[in-house]
């Protein structure tokens, strides 16, 4: 607005005994600097700034409003508000009209006098009168905001709202304020234009004041320009979609009044004021302004936090944010410039976005994005910067917003790349650490991991951007969770290969102790063996618990792999001990124990058996001595029970085993039936080596005459010259005889002679079989056999002895 009155407003009422208008400049909320109150203005009647120049609300109005004598009123009070241009004489008239102590002009200077929002009670009513700081100040110049929010206040929060108005302005579009109240009543509908809780719509009196008029225009035609142009401004609204139906006469009522020049005509001006003033204070006129239907119906003690709430709503509301001309102008250039200088930087940017997208490591790319960034905000800053400073910041925001966003995915794309490079490296080089001999392995993943947190870390600061709020902190310690994870795995697995390693070690420490001690019977022989396997499984977890503090392995973990350790031992240890039980092995060591107290006798001396000799004490004795290991063998179980080996029935090792381990079931090498099996296989090679001795008796009474030897000379006679005059035999004599020197001279005498008695003890062998099979079958089929078979143990004692009859009858 700029048509302003040339004439100059000040208070000068002679029937008002108050101080000049400078002398009422020195008070503050009414008071004067020493603290005193002029003699002619009641402590009641001081004024309150409740809305300050930088739009704070004041928290002293309850105290103000209980001062005014109002905290009781109950609903027994009224509010009216001016509105208008700036040094229009706002301050003056509500002077006149309700007798408060706004500051008014100085009649000297034409500048603003009431900055913010004042109230003060009027004198002798209960009405609470607001002065609003007038709009189209060339204080705030162009800065609207303020205009906006304090008529969007006033209307929302008074009954009556005044605007004073100039004559000359009305039909005027800015100059009559018509832009500024279209702004305030699309707010006010959307914001308090809902119903109230007993169903009638919050009604407002717009009471225009028309200044200076002279009566060229009769009033009546100024009304109907006012209402008109209310009325356009109504139905131009941009309304909810629930108030699209509402007229303006839903909320509002207009009233008009003319007030004649103060200057020309004063004394005129002052009877209208007086006459304007009935309406506000006699009840019973008609035009009476304070009616029922505009009461907000707020309590007087909730006031003050009414008119808060009020204007928190106001302040938060973005559709009163409308920018200048000014702003305008900026926020169109700033866009091109903003545009331009994001061409240019997204142009640089392209190019790296593929290798990034590919899984690539770009080297060097913070230092790029560093200068694609500075480039475009210097290029902003340097055209943009001469625009409006609030439009530029903001555009200046939202253009590094745009640029941030756009770098962003670059940066984290880096990162996760930066992140699988370095994590494939530390699983190389550890890899390459755990390959040599006598390695470290806690030292090896802490070198690795070292390395590896460095260089993510030198990559992670390279692509960082100043003036952003990225970081790298959370991907590192995605980093640093799987680089656990990946060496615990390798310390799992190379944890496996320790215990595999120094398993297959215990197998080859104790394959020979327990192999001598099973193949010496004894009745202390499980005693031995399970001293040996305590003795080398203490090593061995002594052993491991060495290489386990290069493994950090925890003390939960270094339990289990005892545990486990432990099981595969024992398992080792019944492996060998089943290797040695084996039925051929056993059935083996069953013959070579008969053998040696059968075939030898108490010095070891291998036995010549003779007629006289006691074949079958000897055969029984050590038969019975023979069949006394199968039970020893049968089960684990020493003499000395602390010696005893016990482990838990869970398993402790699930990855060598599914099943549940039954520890006690491993302690029994042969069950009562295959015992038996073996005995029985026994007594039958027994009984060849029975046997065989009884031939052997017989060979020895059966020996050739001495004289048959010359027998046979004389009657080879012939056949021995034969061979030595005959060619062919002789060449052949000749022969074996060069082939014995031969052997004798290559020492080959004593292994053809091995090798002769192997085959000899084949042969006897076979020819054993085949007597035992020739001699045992006709016993079967005899009845006295049978009888004796039934028996049991009777009819075996008698089936050798008719075997032994029948050997000795051809004798």
């Amino acid at each position: 607005m700029t048509a302003q009155s040339t004439n100059e407003y000040h208070d000068t009422d002679p029937a008002r005994p108050e101080a000049s208008s400078a002398s009422r400049m020195q008070a503050v909320n009414g008071h004067y600097a020493n603290g005193d109150t002029p003699a002619s203005s009641e402590p009641s009647y001081e004024r309150v700034q409740i809305i300050n120049d930088e739009k704070q609300f004041t928290p002293d109005l309850t105290n103000q409003v209980q001062r005014w004598g109002l905290h009781n009123a109950g609903f027994d009070y009224d509010i009216v508000a001016v509105f208008g241009s700036q040094s229009t004489g706002k301050s003056t008239l509500l002077n006149r009209l309700f007798g408060t102590n706004f500051d008014v002009m100085d009649e000297t200077k034409r500048q603003q006098t009431t900055k913010g929002i004042w109230m003060c009670k009027a004198k002798g009513m209960n009405v609470m009168v607001m002065d609003v700081e007038g709009t189209d100040g060339r204080e705030r110049g162009e800065d609207q905001d303020f205009e906006r929010k304090s008529a969007l206040f006033s209307l929302a929060s008074s009954e009556v709202l005044i605007i004073n108005i100039w004559e000359h302005q009305v039909g005027l579009y800015q100059g009559a304020n018509m832009g500024l109240l279209k702004t305030v009543f699309e707010v006010n509908l959307g914001l308090f234009g809902k119903k109230t809780a007993d169903g009638r719509n919050q009604r407002t009196l717009l009471l225009f004041v028309i200044r200076d008029h002279i009566g060229t225009t009769p009033l009546a035609n100024l009304k109907a320009t006012l209402a008109a142009d209310m009325q356009k401004i109504w139905e131009t609204l941009s309304k909810p979609q629930e108030m699209q139906d509402r007229q303006l006469s839903d909320y509002f009522d207009l009233s008009f009044a003319a007030l004649p020049h103060k200057i020309l005509v004063p004394d005129k001006f002052e009877s209208e004021i007086q006459e304007l003033r009935k309406r506000f204070v006699e009840k019973g006129r008609e035009d009476y302004v304070f009616k029922p239907a505009y009461h907000k119906r707020i309590p007087a003690d909730g006031v003050a936090f009414y008119m808060e709430g009020i204007w928190e709503q106001v302040q938060t509301n973005k559709d009163l944010d409308l920018p200048t001309q000014q702003e305008l102008l900026a926020q169109f250039r700033c866009d091109e410039i903003s545009t331009a200088a994001l061409s240019e930087f997204n142009e640089q940017a392209k190019p790296q976005r593929r290798p990034i997208e590919s899984g690539k490591v770009v080297e060097g790319l913070g230092s790029m994005m560093r200068n694609w960034r500075k480039g475009a905000l210097d290029r902003y800053d340097r055209d943009a910067s001469r625009y409006h400073p609030g439009v530029y910041k903001r555009k200046r925001g939202d253009l590094v917003s745009v640029i941030d966003s756009t770098l962003s995915p670059l940066f984290l794309g880096q990162l996760k790349n930066l992140h699988k490079a370095c994590l494939a490296s530390f699983k190389k080089e550890m890899l390459d650490g755990l390959r040599g001999e006598g390695y470290n392995f806690a030292h090896v993943v802490a070198t690795a991991r070292e390395c590896c947190e460095q260089r993510f870390v030198e990559g992670g600061r390279e692509v960082l951007v100043e003036g952003t709020d990225w970081s790298y902190e959370e991907e590192l310690a995605s980093l640093k969770e799987e680089m656990k994870s990946v060496a615990d795995q390798c310390r799992k697995d190379e944890t496996k290969k320790m215990v595999n390693l120094i398993e297959r070690n215990f197998k080859r420490q104790i394959s020979e102790p327990v192999e001598l001690d099973l193949n010496r019977p004894t009745a202390d022989m499980w005693d031995k063996v399970l001293t040996v396997f305590r003795e080398t499984l203490g090593k061995t977890e002594a052993s491991y618990l060495a290489k386990a503090k290069s493994f950090n392995c925890t003390d939960e973990e270094n339990v289990a792999a005892l545990a486990s350790l432990r099981k595969r031992a024992w398992l080792a240890l019944r492996s060998k001990i089943d290797e040695q039980t084996a039925d051929a092995a056993f059935l083996s060591k069953l013959r070579t124990y008969f053998e040696e107290r059968f075939r030898y006798d108490e010095q070891g001396v291998p036995r010549v058996w003779r007629p006289d000799d006691d074949i079958d004490g000897a055969f029984k004795k050590a038969k019975d001595q023979t069949l006394e290991l199968i039970p020893l063998y049968s089960r684990i179980s020493p003499i000395d029970k602390s010696l005893e080996y016990t482990l838990p029935s869970e398993p402790s090792d699930p990855l060598t085993s599914t099943e549940e381990f039954d520890f006690p079931s491993t302690l029994v090498i042969f069950s009562e039936t295959k015992a038996q099996d073996l005995g029985t296989r026994f007594r039958r090679d027994a009984d060849a080596h029975y046997v065989e001795a009884k031939r052997s008796t017989v060979s020895s009474v059966a020996q050739i005459p001495y004289w048959m030897y010359g027998v046979l000379v004389v009657l080879g006679w012939n056949e021995a010259m034969a061979v030595l005059f005959n060619p062919l035999y002789f060449a052949m004599l000749l022969c074996m005889a060069g082939s014995a020197w031969i052997i004798v001279q290559l020492g080959m005498v004593g292994p053809l002679f091995q090798v002769t008695r192997t085959l000899g003890n084949e042969m006897h062998r076979q020819v054993n079989n085949r007597l035992r099979e020739h001699f045992s079958q006709p016993a079967l089929t005899q009845p006295v056999r049978s009888r004796s078979v039934s028996n049991g143990q009777d009819g075996e004692e008698n089936e050798l002895r008719e075997l032994r009859s029948n050997v000795t009858e051809p004798m």
